[in-house]
């Protein structure tokens, strides 16, 4: 088995024009388009925004890196708690602060930096050791760890406790939910097609392989699952100034559990199929909540459950595999989109 180059684009200069152009259409939707919108549409819009980042930001651990981690709720819950905590601390000391646009937005993005900076601290020390794992024990130590968070949050009565975490500032947009999942979408894209990128798949592929040719397996692991922390802290955080409570309850394994369902039905290793994923089961969620309300029966878990076992039978690998939207794009445009450049990324060829 070895591994050859596919030639398809993603770095330069040239490339981050269409991020660009993204990223200023979202906040002219922001601007002219969201108070518009009808406001239960808007809250789906919302949290399929905050499941997009962390399904992309997963990916890049159990998809790219060919891990299998389903703790991902207790980074988020970590960010969440720290960023909120810092944010309602701040408020009670300086009410002053929140009725000012411009500052109260500066504290909202550095309490969410610094939310992702914890999830991604929290990360290193729960991946260090059980990244070195591998399989079915990697998954049962990062459930483990995710419970561990959830326990701790449920006794630390500084953010609450059991009774959780109320009145959080409501600092939350679309504009920044949306900046985030550019944002997300664009740091896991580069670092795929980097040379750091060419890595993580070598690990995905073949581990021993990858280690005899000089790659440092565990060291490969480590960083990804670091950097999908990050994120899932950023997501927290942004979860956190929209609902504005927080509650342990929230990040248990049933929501480690969703965001698996979303990479696995979108691809492992496709960004797209992470994307679509998480809009269409945020969507199928809210769409059974009036059976919920009719039956008093959460059915949203057993429908779930009755997707992965027919995807696992006519789709094994997701319903994008390990393909890109723009990989069904014609040639030109597709090198166009991208940079005119061919970057390296990694095909198994036997």
């Amino acid at each position: 088995m070895t591994l050859e180059p596919k030639a398809v684009s993603a770095t330069g200069i040239r490339s981050l024009w269409s991020w660009l152009l993204a990223f200023a259409a979202i906040w002219l939707l922001h601007f002219f388009a969201v108070d518009a919108l009808d406001p239960y549409f808007f809250m789906i819009l919302m949290y399929s925004g905050i499941n997009i980042i962390l399904a992309v930001s997963l990916n890049l651990v159990n998809g790219f890196t060919g891990q299998f981690s389903i703790g991902h709720a207790g980074f988020m819950s970590v960010g969440g708690y720290v960023a909120a905590f810092l944010t309602t601390s701040l408020r009670d000391a300086h009410p002053e602060w929140m009725t000012d646009s411009v500052l109260s937005t500066g504290i909202f993005l550095l309490s969410t930096w610094i939310g992702g900076l914890a999830a991604c601290a929290v990360g290193y020390v729960v991946g260090l050791p059980s990244l070195r794992l591998k399989g079915d024990y990697l998954a049962i130590v990062t459930l483990g760890f995710g419970e561990i968070i959830r326990v701790v949050l449920l006794n630390i009565d500084a953010v609450g406790g059991a009774r959780g975490m109320p009145n959080i500032p409501p600092l939350t947009t679309f504009g920044w939910v949306y900046s985030g999942v550019l944002l997300t979408v664009f740091m896991v894209w580069r670092v795929v097609t980097s040379g750091g990128g060419r890595e993580l798949l070598a690990v995905r592929e073949d581990e021993i392989a990858a280690e005899a040719t000089g790659v440092n397996s565990t060291s490969a692991k480590v960083r990804a699952f670091v950097l999908g922390s990050f994120f899932a802290g950023v997501a927290g955080a942004l979860f956190a100034h929209y609902l504005r409570y927080l509650n342990p309850a929230t990040f248990d394994f049933n929501r480690s559990f969703e965001i698996v369902i979303m990479v696995v039905l979108g691809g492992m290793g496709s960004i797209t199929g992470s994307i679509i994923a998480a809009v269409f089961l945020t969507g199928v969620r809210e769409a059974l909540r009036p059976l919920q309300e009719l039956t008093r029966v959460d059915f949203r878990m057993v429908i779930y459950s009755l997707m992965l076992i027919l995807l696992m039978l006519t789709r094994p690998r997701g319903l994008f595999g390990t393909r890109e939207l723009v990989d069904f794009l014609p040639r030109a445009l597709r090198e166009r989109l991208l940079g005119g450049k061919k970057r390296s990324k990694p095909e198994v060829a036997t």
